[in-house]
């Protein structure tokens, strides 16, 4: 149990601390003060949560149908005060909102994965009703996860789009009340680097079930869409190759690490949770893509299960993961299997020790 209210006090926003560190630093007075006030946000919704202080009423109702998704969408109208106006409730129309659509069709497509492919009812396999609030602040740079719902920041549109444009982003935020739910990772570490590597895992193969795509047409990337056009990049993230993700002036390089002999020893960004994140995606991806076909069925199956596993403990580490993988391999697909072979090979090609 208190494992689990320790999830609940999180927040787990999309955009990494250091992204917005360098934006204080290298851009323009306008940017810069931007990104403080991004930073400065960020910071008060953390402390409103570990003080368990929540900013809207709880979320206590389900739904009353197993396999029927029931979505909210609310507009703050650049204001805080969350959750803001009702505009768009399930199975009505569409706002012209496109902040507001995109957020109700991504909350639906991530419903809708759980349970076509794992039989998960909602985040909390008991029908929890999916609410997102759009247009929170003004130039505000995140989109977080709080423990009941989904805010979205509209961004700068100088540096970064709006936050609902990007569906694993919203997979992945989403993903993090999944983690909270199943697998008490604390978010500090290793831990808390798995924590941010599952929600890029399933945040990656929420996109790939919508688009139907096999691991190797895939894009691997977290967070497209995002960058403007003004800067040198593709994404926050790349698990087919951690370090790529972006090389900007502005934003500085991708510092994540495919591999644990680059693993960034740190006490920023909560001990480098979405740096070194690099490395149980990139072994995720390695997997994914040598067993083939749609990532979700096999790779993911393995991954999912060891998220639910008991063996998972709150303070686990990359061996820990990697070793539970492997017993849930072998488990579903036996010990002479390609998936437990393609699972270990994974894991010792980024270092990670097995045996």
């Amino acid at each position: 149990m208190c494992q689990r209210t320790y999830q609940r006090r999180s927040i787990f926003c999309i955009l990494p601390p250091y992204v917005l560190d360098k934006v204080a630093q290298n851009g323009a007075p306008s940017q810069r003060e931007k990104a403080i006030k991004t930073l400065s946000t960020d910071h008060t919704m953390r402390a409103l949560r570990v003080a368990n202080i929540p900013a809207r009423l709880p979320n206590m109702l389900r739904s009353p149908v197993e396999g029927e998704k029931n979505r909210t969408i609310y507009n703050v109208h650049h204001t805080m005060e969350l959750p803001g106006e009702v505009v768009r409730k399930e199975g009505g129309p569409p706002t012209g909102d496109v902040a507001a659509d995109e957020a109700y069709d991504a909350l639906g497509a991530t419903y809708d994965f759980y349970w076509d492919i794992y039989d998960r009812n909602s985040i909390d396999d008991e029908g929890m009703l999916l609410k997102a609030s759009v247009h929170f602040g003004r130039d505000y740079n995140n989109a977080f996860w709080d423990g009941q719902s989904m805010v979205f920041g509209d961004g700068d549109g100088e540096l970064f789009n709006r936050f609902t444009i990007s569906l694993d982003v919203i997979g992945h935020e989403l993903t993090h009340g999944v983690v909270g739910d199943e697998g008490p990772l604390d978010y500090f570490f290793q831990s808390g680097a798995l924590n941010e590597s599952m929600a890029d895992v399933f945040g990656s193969l929420v996109k790939q079930y919508v688009l139907k795509q096999t691991a190797d047409k895939a894009d691997w990337l977290i967070g497209a869409g995002l960058l403007t056009k003004k800067i040198n990049g593709v994404a926050l993230r790349s698990m087919k190759a951690p370090g790529t993700a972006f090389d900007d002036p502005m934003l500085g390089k991708d510092p994540q690490p495919a591999h644990m002999k680059n693993f960034v020893r740190t006490f920023d960004d909560n001990g480098g949770v979405h740096i070194n994140s690099g490395i149980p995606n990139h072994a995720f991806y390695l997997a994914a893509a040598n067993l083939g076909g749609y990532a979700w069925e096999k790779a993911g199956r393995i991954w999912y299960e060891s998220l639910r596993d008991k063996q998972l403990r709150r303070n686990s580490g990359f061996q820990r993961f990697a070793k539970i993988t492997l017993r849930n391999a072998t488990r579903l697909y036996s010990a002479n299997s390609v998936e437990l072979k393609a699972v270990r090979d994974a894991w010792l090609k980024v270092g990670v020790k097995v045996s």
